[in-house]
């Protein structure tokens, strides 16, 4: 595929320029990961399903509210996602087939809408693939997926010490990420374009610790509105096996 040399150059030249991660960086990944549930647990993941429901909310309020909607979520390795997000108007899937990506929407009502079956642009791929490899490989060999990790030190978030890491992608492409330092926890994640993460409860599947929901919030953006979407966790399955048409993109005519 022509996209495969592109895309692959791209990422090497860049990784290539960046400072390798620290000893103190290291070790707390190691922490973080044992937080999570360790290596063994961890590494023995190969796909991920989450079920659950999405919603946004603005700040002002807006003069329509979406409500919720169901969220479908699959991540399978070596890098295949699927996301499903359904509500009462439409079906909005993205896929990733390694390095080919996809966006489908298929109204749900009739009434003249057609359905929207595109390709994905490169970078819109190279974004796709870097959440695939932070949600499948819990930031262990992330130099052998493209990127690198840049460790900014320590810092202090709500009274609580952590260490700031930079897993890198490329340029745009940064997961800012802080964990507390005396026990590896995640507190907050930075990136663009989403702005800031946090995530809340938790799940724990075979063994590994998932949140129960995750909270983006957007900067107030050019209308002055402040955005933000919660995704809530109902169910999480790991390890089953999906056949290489769940991230295939579908025919014009008909979803697969």
């Amino acid at each position: 595929m022509k996209r495969l040399i592109t895309i692959l150059t791209a990422l090497t030249v860049w990784s290539a320029s960046l400072p390798a991660s620290t000893p103190d960086a290291d070790a707390l990944l190691a922490k973080a990961r044992a937080y999570l549930g360790g290596d063994a647990a961890l590494d023995a993941i190969n796909s991920i399903h989450y079920f659950g429901s999405i919603e946004m909310t603005e700040t002002p309020a807006g003069a329509t509210n979406p409500g919720k909607s169901s969220i479908e979520i699959i991540f399978q390795k070596p890098c295949q996602h699927r996301l499903v997000v359904s509500s009462e108007k439409s079906v909005d899937i993205t896929g990733l087939d390694n390095y080919f990506g996809w966006r489908r929407v298929e109204p749900v009502a009739t009434g003249g809408a057609r359905v929207q079956n595109v390709g994905l642009g490169k970078e819109q791929i190279k974004r796709l693939r870097a959440n695939t490899w932070e949600n499948l490989y819990f930031w262990r060999g992330i130099e052998q997926h493209g990127g690198a990790i840049m460790d900014k030190g320590e810092t202090e978030l709500d009274g609580v010490k952590c260490r700031k890491l930079v897993m890198s992608y490329g340029p745009g492409i940064e997961f800012v990420r802080y964990f507390e330092i005396a026990t590896g926890r995640l507190l907050l994640t930075e990136t663009l374009p989403v702005g800031v993460i946090r995530e809340e409860g938790e799940i724990m599947v075979a063994g590994v610790r998932f949140p129960r929901k995750l909270i983006a919030t957007a900067a107030a953006g050019a209308d002055g509105k402040t955005r933000v979407i919660t995704i809530t966790f109902d169910r999480i399955a790991l390890n089953e096996t999906f056949p290489a048409s769940t991230f295939e993109q579908p025919l014009i005519s008909g979803a697969r």
